[in-house]
């Protein structure tokens, strides 16, 4: 019989983790799993797409100024900050420095001795098309506000706590990506740094992401780097 108690993670990432440069972190998160508990079940997604942000870059919700909503993102490394995108839920962790963050674009269900058939179920429930009908699962993380639905994640929550090993924690499983895919940010307005490349994609599940950086038209050293 197995050791190993769901409330006592022996992999979870410490706070201290998340007290590096954001991009180093984006980097370092990738193949890490998110895992929540919800009821008897642990929902959990491999970090595949992440994106830095900075307080002295205009992409960033720091670069605003402090406000009590804010308030997570100006906090030590380890916390979480939790905002409202598309009429969704996101998951950003604060990182070195004041104003810094790691938003968690994509995920990509994972699935284990922990968190098995039932919690996979589970997350397709909870964020089925707009039909009503269940995601192909290998796209049902494949977004900030997805990634947060699946696994059932929600501002009033999360927002400025620290993580929470009976709740919410993010654990190396030993998994480190082939290739590293270096790019730029979606969303960010025109002349909000749009041109700043602080995107990271998995290189293996980059058809699963928010936009395949390796899409047709895309070309290496102009569009992309890899890393």
């Amino acid at each position: 019989m197995s050791n190993f108690s769901p409330l006592i993670p022996a992999n979870a990432l410490p706070d201290g983790f998340f007290d590096r440069d954001a991009q180093q972190l984006a980097k370092d998160l990738l193949g890490k799993v998110i895992r929540h508990r919800v009821g008897d079940l642990w929902l959990s997604a491999r970090i595949i797409e992440t994106e830095a942000y900075y307080e002295a870059e205009k992409g960033s919700h720091a670069s605003l100024g402090y406000t009590e909503k804010r308030k997570a993102l100006f906090l030590d490394g380890g916390h979480i900050y939790m905002y409202y995108a598309r009429g969704g839920d996101s998951l950003n962790f604060s990182a070195q420095g004041p104003g810094n963050a790691v938003l968690i674009k994509s995920g990509y269900p994972w699935v284990d001795e922990l968190s098995g058939p039932a919690s996979l179920a589970q997350m397709l429930l909870n964020n089925p098309d707009a039909s009503g009908r269940p995601r192909p699962s290998q796209k049902l993380c494949a977004g900030q506000t997805l990634l947060c639905k699946a696994l059932g994640l929600k501002v009033p929550m999360w927002d400025a706590k620290r993580f929470d090993q009976e709740q919410l924690y993010v654990e190396d499983v030993g998994l480190v990506p082939a290739q590293i895919i270096q790019t730029t940010r979606l969303g960010i307005p025109n002349g909000r740094d749009e041109h700043l490349m602080y995107r990271f994609v998995d290189g293996g599940y980059s058809p699963y992401c928010t936009r395949n950086p390796l899409r047709r038209g895309q070309v290496e050293g102009r569009d992309y780097f890899l890393v």
